[in-house]
Formats: C-alpha cells, structure tokens, sequence
C-alpha cells in the first residue's frame, strides 16, 4: 500500500466514525427518548475523541509525510487531497483530544437545554450551557491563532479563506440595499392578505407533496428520507444516505415544503458528492457557504418561481381543496409577500438576511468580550428592534430561536448570507445555457441539477470556495447577482403582484 492509499483508508476509517456519531445524532433530534440522554452524550463524546486521535495521530502524520515527498500531478485531486488534509492535519493537532471529548459532552447536553429553554421561553435555562460553550470556543480561537479577532479562527472552520474583516465591510456594505429593498417589499406587500394561504393542511398530506416535489427536483428517495424536527435539518449518515427534516404547520402547507425544498438543496448536493471518494476532501462538500448557496438556489430561485407554481399549484389543490379559490397570480403574491417577522427560518427573501446581520454581531461581540451570555436577550432584542422596528416579545421569539448555539456553531451564521450570494451568481449563470433556461420556465430541473453537479458537486473540496465560484461562473462570490434578484422579484411591478380579496 503507498502512503496516498494508506491515507484514504485512515481518513475513511476516520469518516466511518464521524458518521456513526451523524446516525446517533440525527437519533437524538428525532426518535431518542429524553432519559437516554447522558448515556448519548458518553456515546458522541467517546466517537468525538477517538475520530480526534485518528486523525491527529502518529499513523496519519506519517502517512500524510510520506504521501507529501512522493509528490503528486499538480493539480490533480490526489493533489487537492494532500493539501486539505494537510491543511486539518494543522488545525486538528492544536485541539488537545480531551477538549473535543469535553466539547462533544457539553454540546449534547446543552442541545437538551436549548429545546427546554425554547420551549420555556426562559434564556436562563440555557445561559450556563452557552457559557461553556463560549469559553470553549475561544480556548479553540486561541488554540487555532487567529490574524485579527478570534472570530477569525470559528469562521474559517466553517468557510475555508474568509476572513471577519472581509465578511463585516461586505456586510456593512450590503445592509443599506437590503434595508431598502426589505422596506419596499414590506410597503408593496401591505395588500396581500396575511392569511391568503391559511387552511386546513393535514400533515399526511403535505408529506405526500413534499416527497413528490423532492423527488420531482432529484433527491433520490432510495438514498434518503424525510422527518421530523423540532429544527429542520439535512445530515448525511453515509454516501447513499442522506437524511432531511421538516416540521409541520397544518395551518399552512408553504412552511413544510420550502423546508423541505432548502434541507433538499443541501441533500441534492450530499447525494451528489463522489461516493467512491467517501472520507477524501474531493469527497466532502467545500464550505457551508457553498452548500448554502444549493439550498437556498432550490428554495428560493426555483422554488418561488412562476413557473414552478405553474406546474405544482393544480397538484397541490387537488391536495389541498381551499386552495382550488386562488389563482396563480395570488398565490404567488402570497408566497412573496414580506414583512417584518422574528423568526429567521420562516422570514422571507426580502428581510432575511437582516436576521444574519444581527447574528453575526452578536457573535462578534461574544468572542471579542464586548458582550456577555447574560447581556445576550437585551443586546438581542435592543439590535432587532434598530434593524426591524419591532421588538421581540419573549426569548422564544428572540436569542432562543436557533438550534446552532447549542451545538458549538458560532461562527456558522455569516455562511447564509455568502450562501445566498453564491445561490444567485450560480442561478444566473446556468440560466445563460439556452438549455437550462428552456427547461426552466417549463419545470424541468434536470438540466440544472446536471449543471450543478459539473460545476459544485463533482468537485468535493478540490478548489476553495471562491475558487469554485470563479471556475463556475468567472467571479469570486459578488452581491451584484443576488442585489438584481432581489430587486427584480421584489420592486419590480411584475415582481409584487396584488392579491385580490
């Protein structure tokens, strides 16, 4: 065996136990009963520190040494490989094996608080769990090093070559825009009906529609499933086996499904990652703001469409009989109308990004020190109220809302908005194909899944992020596709269509 074979059966070996701990997680937000927690916690604590020592190891340094004076082709995906691993080979060795055991432990019991907490409205149920996670976080920032701030060293984890600074000028530059396109949309969509949607949806129902329009864009049910959640979600347990989760409104249907169309986005492009390449880094999707960008794509470009509604209206009132009274044009207006809410998950196009802007500073603040877990509700809430002019009314609508706190995620929440840039830049160039814009406007998305799996999903990590998108579409990630977007769907007078009562 060469030292290149060697290393793909230890990062295989070290993938097969980051899998098991998916399954037992994946168990934990579905189907596991609440007394079995301490005993999932030894169990992700246990497969948390021995993946750590795998691939931090004597066997894997020796390996990665040896692979790396062979020599591989430039530019090859051995290449690729070698340099991602070694890349996590230096970041994984200055987190000692004990604090990812500790980590692991108090993740999955802070998980358990959260959903308490939430379920309370009470941020004190969950404050000193978050407080145990933050101090970890900054013990890995100072582990990792960090070139200006240590929300530098989280970030990078989760978006390989992006830098705070970079992210907080792009920010601080999109914020006017979207605040006016928001304002536009919210003014413009005062004479759609709040309630134009609202019936009665049972859930057997919208899991029928919801499976047939996954299955209609290409998730393959044979390498996967739906459930349900308290927090939808898309994990994958294995490379023909990718998991999705919703949760259901039986008041309104659009909640469920656009859920499941975004947990499908990212489940379309687990499914297509090179299977036989499990465990390498061409076999592992690149960045979160990459895999953002193909659930917020399907969501919300084909998703919200015209012509997806076209096709899937008639369908979905023959479901759902109170529907059969709307015609096209309101249900779209429906489907687009914005307001100002305190939810991110169930914001719209127009105002979510505002919903990360917020979070991304309250992030910043944490790890810098300039905020305290205790200050978090108040900071929260003084912070929506400047950027939406409404004040939550309780934790439950504020700091409580997300689930990635709890899991150790900060540093995550910057990646949906890049997701959505990236969503738009990748939309518009496969529209520009005459053969994708064709099958488009008729609802036929095999044409563009094809081309997403050419250009994103075939590539694992090969190329960094914005290197994938520069090789895709010509340019390193840019607002100015997502900007139009915005801007066409929601000032556009085609874009706001008024409902009749």
């Amino acid at each position: 065996m060469t030292a290149y074979e060697s290393l793909c059966h230890l990062a295989q070996e070290i993938a097969l136990l980051a899998s098991t701990s998916s399954i037992l997680g994946w168990d934990q937000e579905t189907y596991m009963p609440s007394k079995a927690l301490d005993h999932r916690a030894r169990q992700l604590s246990y497969l948390s520190a021995k993946s750590h020592a795998l691939a931090t190891g004597k066997p894997f340094r020796k390996a990665l040494e040896r692979a790396l004076k062979d020599g591989e082709t430039r530019g090859s995906r051995n290449a690729a490989n070698l340099r991602e691993w070694e890349y996590e080979l230096q970041r994984a060795s200055r987190i000692p094996t004990a604090l990812v055991a500790e980590e692991s432990n108090i993740t999955t019991h802070a998980r358990h608080a959260w959903v308490e907490a939430r379920k309370n409205s009470d941020f004190g149920i969950f404050a000193r769990h978050l407080e145990s996670i933050l101090k970890i976080a900054r013990r890995k920032a100072t582990l990792w090093g960090y070139a200006d701030e240590p929300y530098d060293a989280l970030l990078v984890g989760y978006e390989r070559g992006a830098r705070t600074r970079s992210i907080a000028r792009l920010f601080n530059q999109l914020q006017p825009s979207l605040a006016s396109i928001a304002k536009n949309a919210v003014i413009k969509s005062r004479h759609v009906p709040k309630n134009l949607l609202k019936g009665k949806y049972p859930i057997a129902k919208q899991q029928q529609l919801n499976a047939e329009i996954a299955e209609s864009i290409g998730f393959d049910f044979q390498a996967g499933r739906i459930d349900t959640t308290t927090h939808p979600f898309c994990t994958t347990l294995g490379p023909q086996d990718v998991r999705l989760t919703t949760r259901y409104d039986q008041t309104d249907f659009t909640s469920s499904l656009f859920g499941v169309l975004h947990e499908a986005g990212h489940g379309l492009y687990e499914q297509g990652l090179p299977a036989a390449e499990f465990g390498c880094p061409s076999g592992t999707a690149v960045s979160l703001g990459i895999h953002e960008s193909q659930s917020r794509l399907w969501e919300n470009h084909v998703g919200r469409s015209e012509a997806f509604w076209k096709r899937w209206l008639p369908r979905a009132a023959e479901l759902f009989p109170n529907l059969r009274k709307l015609s096209l044009e309101d249900f779209l207006a429906a489907i687009h109308r914005a307001e100002f809410s305190f939810i991110r998950v169930e914001a719209d196009e127009a105002t979510y990004d505002m919903h990360i802007l917020l979070r991304f500073n309250i992030e910043r603040q944490l790890l810098n020190g300039t905020l305290s877990v205790t200050q978090i509700p108040e900071a929260w809430n003084d912070q929506f109220e400047a950027l939406f002019g409404l004040r939550p009314p309780d934790d439950a609508h504020g700091c409580l809302q997300d689930i990635h706190w709890s899991l150790g995620g900060l540093g995550y929440f910057a990646t949906y908005t890049l997701g959505n840039l990236n969503a738009a830049q990748l939309y518009a160039q496969a529209s520009q194909d005459r053969k994708i814009h064709s099958s488009l406007n008729s609802a036929n998305y095999g044409p563009l899944l094809a081309w997403l799996r050419f250009h994103v999903h075939s590539r694992g990590s090969t190329l960094l992020p914005n290197e994938l998108m520069k090789k895709a579409t010509g340019q390193g990630t840019d607002a100015a596709a997502y900007l139009d977007h915005l801007s066409k769907r929601f000032n556009s007078s085609t874009g706001n269509r008024r409902a009749r009562k």
